[in-house]
């Protein structure tokens, strides 16, 4: 913690040669990463609650959608296609050819999809976030960001789509509440912004900036309060046990950087033991226990709010039909005739199957299941290889990309988490969905920068770097070899 605080100021810390990491104005950050601009949305001032979600919306939102996607990707496509040569690791290919595996099936469920145009076009919305991903690994591969100021970007996004909701809730509520029984509300977001996540995401990062000294304390603790509340405010119980298990693993990394953390984490565990066997003891464990349920009934809670019985209809279907029902409108017009007396919602009003994971089962069947699983089998190993590998030769630059590398991982834990409780990361134009390529784009982009560096210290030892074209190159390397084939070899 202590060489985190000096770490953020301090040029003696930096080794020799490493050109500093710029942080980018606001607007010249999502004009060169314009990838971010999808976690914006943008927001949707459309109602959603009483819809029937087995039919397609198409409005002026749907276009401002498919709108910002495609320019984006357009340009990440001239980028790809103008580029003299494309610098990926063979590491991170493996990966991104995995994700293009997935989409191959997905075009592939078309053939058999009840509603074949929108199943393509939803497709097709797939491979565009595919190629603005790959863009970006790319380009950060090439010429490093300020990886921590991606992360704070992120959160920047997160905060502007919380002010937007509080607005819409001062101007039409019923865009973004729901009811829970006859009195309680909920302030869910809606279409204009999913708090489910952007509340954790804020939360998330703050605390973890927070613990590791990597900006204003005060401004750190007062955004992760804003988080918490708004958090509550969701009344989900599947978002607070996400938000709850990753600030757990939070503390417990950052208790592993020195003792004295240790020792806190360890105190403010007993503490809380303490404080809410006081809690239970004051107000009653019964009275917490219906207040943490919503009142709901226990067969509300076993069944998980009626999703279990979603979930086995998923499961028996795709027995049968082991290819599946097709890429997000097979499940929508499927389930459309099943009946479940033990959901809380009629059938036309559930467009998902409420699981990321049962989702893409339902898209694609049981083959693109395990290749998602595999997907996020190695890219939880890719970061968690360069997150917890020991630097050499420490220095500002690789200090902050391990940190914004650990925030991201937690973040990623975190869609896992909440891809438990919905589908959203599985469905192309959600927001969700965007946050996870996102996440997912930056850790294969440290994780690469951290590969190339580390694969320059084996081949050319102690020899200072200096930056050439942007990259960092040995200061004795060939000058008549092109960057190119410096990568290239790799």
């Amino acid at each position: 913690m202590m060489q985190s605080a000096q770490l953020r100021g301090n040029d003696r810390y930096e080794k020799s040669g490493l050109p500093h990491l710029r942080h980018l104005p606001v607007l010249k950050f999502f004009a060169r990463y314009p990838i971010f601009l999808l976690f914006l949305g943008p927001p949707i001032f459309r109602p959603v609650a009483g819809i029937d979600a087995t039919k397609g919306h198409i409005d002026i939102w749907s276009f401002l959608q498919a709108g910002l996607l495609s320019w984006i990707s357009l340009r990440a496509i001239n980028r790809l296609t103008t580029a003299q040569f494309i610098a990926i690791p063979r590491q991170i290919r493996s990966i991104l050819r995995l994700a293009f595996f997935l989409g191959l099936l997905f075009v592939i469920s078309v053939a058999y999809s009840p509603s074949r145009l929108v199943a393509a076009t939803y497709s097709f919305f797939y491979f565009l976030t595919l190629i603005c991903v790959v863009e970006f690994v790319d380009d950060v591969y090439r010429t490093p960001p300020n990886w921590m100021q991606c992360l704070f970007q992120l959160r920047f996004s997160a905060l502007l789509l919380l002010a937007v909701t509080m607005l819409t809730l001062a101007i039409n509520p019923s865009l973004i509440l729901n009811a829970l029984g006859e009195y309680r509300m909920r302030i869910h977001g809606g279409a204009v912004a999913p708090l489910g996540l952007i509340c954790p995401v804020i939360a998330i990062i703050s605390a973890y900036t927070f613990l590791h000294s990597l900006e204003s304390r005060t401004r750190a603790a007062f955004f992760f309060l804003v988080a918490l509340g708004g958090t509550a405010a969701t009344q989900s119980r599947g978002t607070e046990i996400a938000l709850f298990i990753s600030l757990l693993l939070t503390a417990t990394g950052w208790a592993r950087t020195n003792r004295r953390a240790g020792y806190m984490v360890i105190f403010g565990f007993m503490a809380s033991i303490i404080l809410g066997g006081a809690l239970v003891g004051a107000i009653g464990g019964a009275r917490i226990w219906n207040t943490f349920n919503r009142g709901q009934s226990a067969e509300g809670i076993a069944s998980a709010s009626g999703r279990t019985e979603i979930w086995k209809f998923v499961i028996q279907y795709c027995m049968s039909h082991p290819q599946g029902m097709g890429y997000v409108t097979g499940f929508r017009t499927i389930f459309r005739e099943y009946s479940a007396p033990g959901l809380d919602l009629a059938v036309s009003h559930i467009g998902t199957t409420h699981n990321t994971f049962l989702q893409f089962l339902a898209d694609a069947g049981w083959l693109a299941l395990a290749i998602y699983l595999i997907l996020l089998v190695r890219v939880l190993a890719l970061g968690l290889r360069f997150a917890t590998k020991r630097i050499s030769t420490p220095s500002v630059t690789a200090s902050l990309s391990r940190h914004a590398l650990r925030c991201a991982l937690l973040l990623f834990i975190l869609c896992l988490l909440e891809g438990m409780d919905g589908s959203d990361f599985a469905v192309p134009l959600k927001v969700p969905f965007y946050f996870q390529n996102i996440i997912v784009a930056i850790i294969l982009g440290v994780s690469a920068n951290m590969l190339y560096a580390s694969r320059i210290r084996q081949i050319y030892g102690g020899n200072q770097l200096r930056p050439i074209d942007g990259n960092l190159r040995p200061c004795h390397c060939d000058a008549e070899e092109t960057p190119g084939k410096a990568i290239g070899r790799f």
